[in-house]
């Protein structure tokens, strides 16, 4: 990472709530979710928290690195119809080695929807893509025996 991530980054990310953002999406296949309100998803607002931090992150890394949530303690208080818009303001409190915390608040227009804290572990792709590929070939060694 460069010498430009620092606490006190802020940055803010504006999106509008498409339906297909709702809870009922969340997962097509449960049927116990598809009978609940299409307001905008907690895990979609995670998400969206997530996307703004690889934002503010982004000009601050060096070729071929990259960032992983690691930390999520976020309250979704109010419900979003879609059509609204989500802003969400997120502020890096903390730098410990690789690990950035982020404070992270999320608003519709209407009401404070959710706000809370959030890490990143900022990784090199090359070595995080061979930890996977190591514990893929485990896996299906495993299940060859």
């Amino acid at each position: 990472m460069k010498p430009t991530l620092t606490a006190g980054l802020k940055h803010s990310f504006s999106y509008t709530v498409p339906p297909n953002k709702t809870v009922p999406h969340i997962y097509d296949e449960a049927p116990e979710l598809q009978t609940m309100p299409d307001v905008f998803a907690t895990a979609f607002m995670i998400g969206l928290m997530e996307w703004t931090c690889v934002q503010l992150l982004a000009p601050h890394l060096d070729e071929g690195e990259g960032s992983l949530g690691v930390h999520v303690d976020v309250s979704h208080k109010a419900a979003t119809p879609p059509g609204m818009t989500v802003t969400v303001e997120a502020e890096c409190i903390e730098l410990r080695g690789p690990r950035a915390k982020f404070r992270l608040r999320a608003h519709d227009g209407v009401d404070e929807i959710g706000a809370g804290i959030h890490d990143r572990f900022i990784v090199g792709w090359d070595r995080f893509k061979r930890g996977v590929a190591a514990k893929t070939a485990k896996v299906l060694e495993e299940a060859a025996l």
